[in-house]
C-alpha cells in the first residue's frame, strides 16, 4: 500500500504565525517610526533651537547705553550669548540697529543702520509686518531657514525697540544662525538607532514564534515518535495528557478512529478464526465421504454417499453464507441498507412463501396470522410500514423461520404475526417446539451458541439468532425471546420503530 507523505516545509504553523504577524508587526514598527520621526525631530530641533534663542535673548540683555550714551553690547553678557568661539562649528552673530521712522535694515540702502556685531550678510528674516515697520516693540522671536556661506543654517531673529542714554529710540535686529548639519547628523543617527532597535524587535519577535511553536509541538513529536515505533503491532488509544488541549479533539478522534480499526480487525479475525473453524469438520467428512465413494463398488451405495456429499456441500454452502452475512451485519464500517419505506406485513409474507416448501417436508403448518386478519381474506391489508433496509429486514424474518422450522419437531407449528402497537411493528415468529430455558436465552445470540433441548436438534451452526439480531439492531429494532403461551413454545419477537 503506498503511503502519501506530505512536504513538512509547506506552510506549516510557524508560516502561518509570521505570514499573520511579521506584516502586522511591520506596520505597527512603521507608523511608529512615522510618530518617532516627527517627535525626534521636534525634539531635537527644540535641542538645538534653545542655546539660539538663549544667545538671542542674552544679546538683547547686553543692549546697555554706553558712557557717551550710545548703545552697545555688555561684555559680561555677551560672554554668556556666544559659547566659545562665534565662528565656531558654524555659528553666527548679527547685532544692528536702526533709528526709529526709517525702514534701511542693511547697509547701502540708507547708511542708518548700525551694526554692532556680525557680518551684514545673513538671511534677512521673513517681510516684517506693519506693527514692526512702524518700530512697535514685538519681542517675539522668528525661526527661518537659509543658505549662508554654502551651507544650510538655521536662524532665529528677534526685533526689539530700544533707546539709547539721549532718549533716542532704535529698533533692534538681533540674528543668531548655526549650521544645520550637526542637528542633522544627531537626527540621522537616532533613526539609525530607532531602526536597529525595531529589526532587533521583528527578529526577537520571529525568534519568539519559531521557539514557541517548536515547544507547543514537541508533546505532538513525542505523539509521533510513539506511534512509529509501535510500528502497528498494537492498536492502543494515545495519551492526551502531555498535549495541547487545542490538540486534544484530535488525537480523541484518532483514538476513536483506532478502537473502531482495532474492533473491525478483531471482527475479521473472529470470522476468521469462526469460518476455519466450523469450516474444516465439514471438509474433513466430505474428503472422507469422496475416499469411500473412490472404493465403493455397488452404485446404490455410491449414490448414498454422493447424496450424503451433496446434503453435506448444502450445509457448508448455508454456513458461508451465515458467516458471510454476520460479518456484514457486524461490520461497522459497512453501510447500513437504503433506508426506505417498508412493508413489514408484506416482508413477512414472502418470507413464509420461500420457506413453505421446506416446512412441508417436516410436515410443519407454516402460516402468516396479521393483526389485521386472516392472511386469506379478500379484504386488501394495510400496509405496517417501517423505516429501513427491506433486504435486511427480509434476511431477520428469514433467520427466524428457518431457525423455527429447524428446531421444531416433524408435524409441528409456525405462526409468523405482524401487527402495530405503541407506536411499534411487532412481527412474531412462534412454534410449539422444545422453547429454551430463560436463563440459557441470551446465549443463543452469541455466534455458535445453542441452547437447551434445541441444541439436540440442531442442523445448524447457531448462528441464525445472532444474523437476525444484528441487521434487527443496524435498522433501529431489536429481538427478544419469550415463551410462547399457552401451547408451549418459544416466540422470536423483532420490534421495529412504526
Amino acid at each position: 500500500m503506498k503511503i502519501l507523505r506530505t512536504d513538512p516545509d509547506r506552510f506549516g504553523i510557524r508560516a502561518r504565525l509570521l505570514t499573520l504577524l511579521l506584516p502586522a508587526i511591520i506596520g505597527l514598527l512603521a507608523l511608529d517610526s512615522w510618530n518617532d520621526r516627527h517627535a525626534m525631530n521636534e525634539l531635537v530641533e527644540d535641542a538645538w533651537d534653545r542655546p539660539m534663542l538663549d544667545s538671542v535673548i542674552a544679546v538683547r540683555s547686553s543692549l546697555v547705553p554706553g558712557a557717551d550714551g550710545a548703545l552697545q553690547l555688555s561684555a559680561p553678557f555677551l560672554k554668556h550669548a556666544i559659547p566659545g568661539d562665534p565662528g565656531a562649528q558654524s555659528r553666527y552673530l548679527f547685532v544692528s540697529l536702526t533709528p526709529r521712522g526709517t525702514s534701511a535694515s542693511r547697509p547701502g540702502a540708507t547708511g542708518q543702520v548700525q551694526i554692532l556685531l556680525g557680518e551684514p550678510d545673513l538671511p534677512e528674516p521673513p517681510q516684517a509686518s506693519p506693527a514692526e515697520a512702524t518700530g512697535a516693540d514685538l519681542p517675539t522671536p522668528v525661526w527661518y531657514d537659509g543658505n549662508y556661506r554654502g551651507e544650510r543654517v538655521r536662524i532665529v531673529a528677534l526685533r526689539s525697540m530700544v533707546i539709547d542714554g539721549q532718549g533716542r529710540a532704535f529698533n533692534a535686529l538681533i540674528q543668531a544662525a548655526e549650521g544645520t548639519s550637526p542637528r542633522v547628523q544627531a537626527l540621522q543617527e537616532a533613526q539609525e538607532q530607532a531602526v536597529l532597535r525595531d529589526v532587533r524587535m521583528v527578529l526577537v519577535v520571529i525568534l519568539l514564534v519559531w521557539l514557541g511553536v517548536t515547544w507547543s509541538l514537541r508533546p505532538l513529536d513525542r505523539l509521533r515518535r510513539r506511534v512509529l515505533d509501535s510500528k502497528g503491532q498494537t492498536l492502543t488509544p494515545l495519551q492526551t495528557h502531555d498535549v495541547p488541549h487545542e490538540v486534544a479533539p484530535l488525537v480523541e478522534a484518532v483514538n476513536e478512529h483506532v478502537v473502531s480499526h482495532r474492533d473491525v480487525l478483531e471482527q475479521q479475525s473472529r470470522f476468521l478464526a469462526d469460518a476455519s473453524h466450523q469450516l474444516r469438520t465439514p471438509l474433513a467428512i466430505m474428503m472422507a465421504q469422496a475416499g469411500v465413494a473412490l472404493r465403493e463398488k455397488d452404485p446404490e451405495q455410491l449414490r448414498e454417499t454422493l447424496r450424503a456429499m451433496v446434503t453435506q456441500i448444502t450445509r457448508s454452502k448455508r454456513l458461508c453464507e451465515q458467516l458471510l452475512s454476520l460479518a456484514h451485519a457486524g461490520d461497522a464500517r459497512a453501510p447500513a441498507g437504503a433506508q426506505e419505506q417498508v412493508d413489514l406485513d408484506a416482508v413477512s409474507r414472502d418470507v413464509m412463501l420461500q420457506y413453505l416448501a421446506l416446512a412441508h417436508e417436516k410436515d410443519q403448518d407454516l402460516g402468516l396470522a396479521s393483526g389485521q386478519g386472516d392472511e386469506l381474506s379478500p379484504q386488501p391489508r394495510a400496509a405496517v410500514c417501517v423505516n429501513a433496509s427491506g433486504a435486511e429486514l427480509h434476511e431477520v424474518l428469514s433467520n427466524l423461520v428457518h431457525n423455527a422450522i429447524v428446531h421444531t419437531p416433524r408435524g409441528g407449528q409456525i405462526t409468523v404475526t405482524v401487527q402495530a402497537q405503541d407506536g411499534q411493528v411487532i412481527a412474531q415468529v412462534q412454534d410449539n417446539g422444545p422453547g429454551i430455558a430463560l436463563a440459557r436465552r441470551a446465549e443463543v445470540f452469541e455466534r455458535f451458541r445453542q441452547a437447551g433441548e434445541r441444541a439436540g436438534n440442531a442442523q445448524g451452526a447457531g448462528l441464525g439468532l445472532a444474523i437476525a439480531r444484528a441487521y434487527a439492531r443496524r435498522n433501529g429494532g431489536d429481538i427478544t425471546l419469550e415463551d410462547a403461551q399457552p401451547e408451549g413454545g418459544l416466540r422470536a419477537i423483532l420490534r421495529m420503530p412504526l
